[in-house]
């Protein structure tokens, strides 16, 4: 993960704007980019407006993400960066 960036920082950043993750995939060990949200407004109203706070235990974040235009998770320890805004390359 990229340094000084928390988990609870990205999830502060996702409630309020676009955020882009990049992960390891757990199937086939590829790489994804993938640009999120937890916003209701910038999900069309997808993401519901009072989201429970994330399990502390939990070892996955569910974000709705805005090139699938569905909900999304993916491994906290996978997680190779993030960074809040879009991407300037899709894989």
């Amino acid at each position: 993960m990229k340094k000084n960036y928390t988990i609870d920082g990205f999830v502060d950043t996702a409630k309020k704007s676009v955020v882009t993750v990049v992960f390891d995939k757990i199937n086939d060990g590829g790489r994804r980019i993938m640009p999120c949200t937890l916003n209701s407004e910038l999900s069309n109203h997808n993401v519901p407006e009072v989201l429970e706070q994330r399990e502390k235990e939990s070892d996955h974040l569910v974000v709705w993400a805005v090139d699938k235009e569905a909900w999304r998770s993916f491994r906290i320890d996978t997680l190779v960066e993030w960074y809040e805004g879009q991407p300037e390359t899709q894989t």
